[in-house]
C-alpha cells in the first residue's frame, strides 16, 4: 500500500520553514530574532568583510554562497536539468565588500528567496526527488550557514 503527502501540505510545510529560516521565527527550530534577515540586518559591511574564523570565507561570501544555492535550485527544478556547476567560484570570488555591496547582496539574497517562493507556489505537484530535495535542501543548506553566521558573530561582537 502506498502512502502519500498531498502536495498543499507539503507545499504549507515548505513555506513555513522558509519563512521561519528567512524572515519570521516562529519556533519551529529557531529562537526569537535569529532569522537569516534579522541576522544580516545586524551587520555592517565591515563585519561582512571579515573571514569568518579568520581563515575562511567572509560572511559576504556566505550570503552571496545561500543566493546562489537559491538561484541554482530554482533554475534547475524549473528547467529539471541537474547539472553539476562550480559552487566554488562564490568563495574565490568574495572578499572585502563596501556598504553598497553588502546592500547589494543582501538584496540579492531577497531576490533569490522570492524567485524560490515564486517557484513553490507554481508547483502543480512534487514529481521527483530532485523538486523535493531541492526545496527541502534551500532549507537545511540555508540553516547550515545561518548558523555559520551567527557563531561568527559572536566573535565579532
Amino acid at each position: 500500500m502506498s502512502a502519500s503527502i498531498q502536495a498543499e501540505h507539503f507545499t504549507q510545510a515548505l513555506y513555513l520553514l522558509l519563512d521561519e529560516t528567512f524572515d519570521s521565527v516562529r519556533g519551529i527550530f529557531l529562537d526569537k530574532g535569529t532569522s537569516l534577515f534579522e541576522t544580516l540586518a545586524t551587520i555592517s559591511a565591515e563585519e561582512a568583510s571579515i573571514p569568518v574564523g579568520g581563515k575562511c570565507a567572509t560572511l559576504a561570501a556566505q550570503v552571496k554562497h545561500i543566493a546562489f544555492y537559491l538561484d541554482v535550485m530554482e533554475e534547475q527544478v524549473r528547467t529539471q536539468k541537474f547539472e553539476r556547476v562550480d559552487w566554488g567560484q562564490i568563495w574565490r570570488e568574495t572578499n572585502t565588500v563596501s556598504a553598497e555591496e553588502w546592500e547589494t547582496i543582501k538584496s540579492d539574497l531577497r531576490a533569490s528567496y522570492d524567485r524560490v517562493k515564486a517557484l513553490i507556489a507554481d508547483m502543480p505537484a512534487w514529481t521527483n526527488e530532485y523538486e523535493i530535495g531541492g526545496a527541502m535542501g534551500a532549507i537545511v543548506h540555508t540553516a547550515y550557514h545561518l548558523g555559520e553566521i551567527r557563531q561568527a558573530l559572536c566573535t565579532l561582537k
